[in-house]
């Protein structure tokens, strides 16, 4: 008979407040397909694997990354997105406001759960609320001097920050600026890792041959075959591509190839594993408008950031784990969460469901503002600065071209 209980903000608050070490989630999954399905890991310079050796239950396993730290951070975020746009959740936000730009309207908003460096970012940097610039306003200059001794502007505009990990490195500080350490962590990594091989074809159904003609540019983008229509370099039209055959305007067949080592990968396993560090949750302190360190306030506030990191990481499981094309992955057992307490006793287990952890959340949170610890209430709306937007436009028309480098 499985006893094990759904979390509960009793327990949270014990654990955050006592002895216990950190909440941790290990789940093992398996490639939707079944066991032997290939898996796609993401690639890096040169198509490469993230691949290394590591030590489990005794041996030596060639282990392969299937999503990273950052990444799962990212999706993480982007599940509380989701809630607090669906109002199921409560948060402070701060947002980049592009849709007065009729050419840009398209990008919408940028989040501070969205910008990669969070309130840090440089997108907030470059925006500015009316006529101020981000970094001038009340808040932006708030947060130049938070610390762990002094948290209270973050939890108050961008808790994420304390949990997922913030450097303030393009602020007036510069690479001294604010830094805070990442207190949950997670990683999805694939064991037993077998590279696979890539294949590549095209067959043409209207079988253009390679020497059926030559191909020139045009100067609104397109190709063609009239010399007299051509884009010219002086006196001399220029050809499409490297050498103007009908495959550079992607016509004609590709003769089929195999690939070493970019194919994906087949694993005995994969796991995820989610930690979240109470000792760096207790290193946060939270002090009132007159400075004054009340233990009761800090250990609530520790709470709701314990509370939010669980929220985005139950949040982003429910929402599955399909990471990339050809990467879908499921859970083989019920998903549960350990409270590491006291050395040599057994961890405690629980549940936790997407509606439990929204509401855990939600009163941790209602606990904390009854001891005058709260979010911000209304959504911090700015506007791009006017260089950024010719940068993004500029940039946008040298993609178009072809022209584009990052």
């Amino acid at each position: 008979m499985n006893d094990v209980r759904e979390l509960s903000l009793d327990v949270l608050k014990g654990a955050v407040s006592g002895g216990a070490a950190a909440l941790r989630c290990v789940v093992d999954l398996q490639p939707a397909g079944g066991p032997g399905d290939k898996v796609f890991p993401p690639t890096y310079e040169g198509g490469a694997y993230a691949k290394e050796q590591r030590r489990i239950d005794g041996r030596e396993v060639q282990c392969v990354v299937l999503d990273s730290v950052a990444s799962q951070a990212n999706r993480i975020e982007l599940a509380l997105l989701r809630a607090y746009r669906r109002k199921q959740i409560t948060l402070p936000m701060i947002e980049v406001d592009f849709t007065g730009e009729p050419d840009l309207r398209d990008i919408g908003t940028i989040s501070v759960l969205e910008a990669p460096h969070r309130i840090a970012d440089a997108i907030l940097r470059d925006a500015k609320l009316t006529d101020t610039p981000f970094r001038q306003t009340e808040v932006g200059r708030s947060f130049t001097n938070a610390s762990v001794k002094d948290a209270s502007v973050l939890y108050q505009w961008c808790p994420t920050a304390l949990v997922l990990g913030m450097w303030d490195s393009t602020g007036p500080k510069g690479g001294a600026g604010t830094k805070f350490a990442r207190c949950l962590v997670s990683e999805i990594v694939g064991y037993d890792a077998v590279t696979g091989i890539k294949s590549a074809s095209r067959i043409d159904p209207l079988q253009i041959q390679r020497n059926a003609g030559l191909l020139y540019e045009t100067t609104d983008g397109r190709w063609t075959l009239d010399e007299t229509l051509a884009k010219m370099d002086g006196k001399k039209p220029i050809k499409l591509g490297k050498d103007g055959k009908p495959s550079e305007a992607v016509h004609g067949n590709v003769t089929p190839t195999l690939t070493e080592g970019a194919g994906g990968v087949t694993i005995s396993r994969a796991r995820l594993t989610t930690t979240i560090s109470l000792p760096g949750l207790r290193r946060l302190h939270f002090p009132d408008k007159e400075g004054l360190n009340n233990e009761a306030r800090n250990d609530a506030g520790r709470t709701v950031l314990a509370a939010l990191g669980l929220c985005g990481a139950v949040l982003a499981h429910a929402e599955g784990l399909d990471l990339r094309s050809r990467c879908l992955l499921v859970p083989t057992a019920v998903v549960e969460w350990e409270v590491l307490g006291e050395p040599g006793l057994a961890p405690k287990r629980y549940r936790l469901s997407a509606d439990g952890a929204r509401e855990l959340l939600g009163s941790a949170a209602r606990e904390a503002e009854a001891l005058k610890l709260s979010f911000a209430k209304a959504p911090l709306i700015l506007k791009p600065i006017p260089d950024l937007v010719t940068l993004v436009r500029k940039s946008r028309e040298l993609a178009s071209s072809g022209q584009g480098a990052e």
